[in-house]
């Protein structure tokens, strides 16, 4: 039975740097920490045949496959005999894929080569396949049906441990132009980065492209808050016919000082954690499996020196973390913990999940 490790941890911690307490802050151009509405990225989207595979593709038992296969031959001008399908229930080598490519924001031209993605549906594995000829349509393919782009080429797999995953390189190419609007109405949309929304920032944003750029223009502030996201920006006559120069003008602007605000990034899939600020929580006692921590409270009191008498009353996260290391507390375990603080209201800070 495993030992049960009792952690308790004293206010103002175990690390002097967890006595600062300023919010994070530093300099940013407008386009670091935002966007114009309308460059956004498009994905295509394409159900494809895998031909080329060792014995590793979906099998003859698989209907999807085997009548996609029997489709493609049909159009290739080599129908089936008399048995159907049934002619082809030996194809071991052949497996049916979602294929995806992603537009770049900027836009893109006919003739242009993007890589594609490839994901297996229940091939075991990808590994030396070659992509068929697949047509790609729009994210609605509903609406509309048009085939924008064509992908096909040899397969790279992500790696052993997923080999029914995969990419062609520039295996994708454009049969259209894709230009994507930034002006409407004579007026720019600015999107603020999730990382960084709120109606403090775009206030400040909207007040900064004012006092720089609204005195070139007359008719009053060029800049409005919208909500939390969205600053409307109207284009000056002057700039009508130069759309870009206005923007690049606008997105040069150099925020002074950007108060970010404490944050923690966790990467799930990584195991990683980032902490973003001086991050507080609230006293509070943890049960998790075989560990019991207690941060902050009258019961930590006495079990460490305190750095700064003059600190609050709140513990701070790293101090937390720093303890939860010491009993060895794995990384995905940490993470529960985080949610749970911020489920509770006693995580002090924005806690992003990616």
């Amino acid at each position: 039975m495993k030992s049960r490790h009792v952690v308790e941890l004293l206010v103002a911690g175990v690390f002097l740097s967890s006595m600062l307490s300023t919010p994070a802050q530093g300099r940013a151009t407008l386009r670091n920490i935002c966007r114009v509405k309308g460059q956004e990225e498009i994905t295509l989207h394409g159900l494809g045949i895998v031909t080329g595979l060792n014995g590793t593709g979906d099998g003859g038992g698989s209907l999807p496959t085997i009548r996609s296969l029997a489709t493609m031959m049909q159009l290739l001008g080599v129908p089936l005999g008399a048995d159907g399908a049934a002619e082809l229930k030996d194809a071991k080598n052949v497996a049916l894929v979602i294929v995806t490519a992603t537009v770049p924001a900027a836009g893109a031209r006919r003739g242009d080569r993007l890589d594609c993605k490839l994901s297996a549906i229940s091939a075991k594995s990808l590994a030396g396949g070659r992509l068929f000829s697949t047509p790609l349509t729009g994210p609605v393919p509903q609406q509309n049906p048009m085939v924008f782009a064509l992908a096909e080429g040899a397969i790279t797999v992500d790696g052993e441990e997923l080999a029914t995953a995969g990419r062609v390189h520039r295996g994708c190419q454009l049969m259209e132009d894709f230009s994507n609007p930034f002006s409407e109405d004579g007026s720019i949309t600015l999107v603020v980065d999730r990382d960084f929304a709120g109606f403090q920032v775009t206030q400040e944003i909207a007040d900064l492209i004012n006092s720089r750029l609204a005195f070139q223009s007359g008719d009053g502030p060029l800049a409005k808050a919208i909500d939390q996201i969205h600053i409307e920006v109207t284009v000056p006559p002057e700039y009508r016919e130069h759309l870009v120069q206005f923007v690049s003008e606008v997105l040069t602007l150099e925020m002074i000082e950007l108060e970010m605000g404490p944050r923690v990034v966790i990467h799930e899939r990584t195991g990683t954690i980032v902490i973003d600020g001086d991050v507080e929580i609230g006293p509070v006692l943890v049960t998790h499996k075989n560990i019991v921590v207690e941060a902050g409270g009258a019961g930590a009191a006495g079990q460490f020196v305190p750095v700064d008498s003059q600190s609050d009353d709140n513990p701070k996260l790293k101090a937390l973390l720093a303890a939860l290391e010491a009993v060895r507390v794995p990384p995905e375990d940490k993470i529960e913990i985080l949610k749970a603080l911020h489920r509770n209201g006693r995580l002090y800070a924005q806690l992003i999940i990616e």
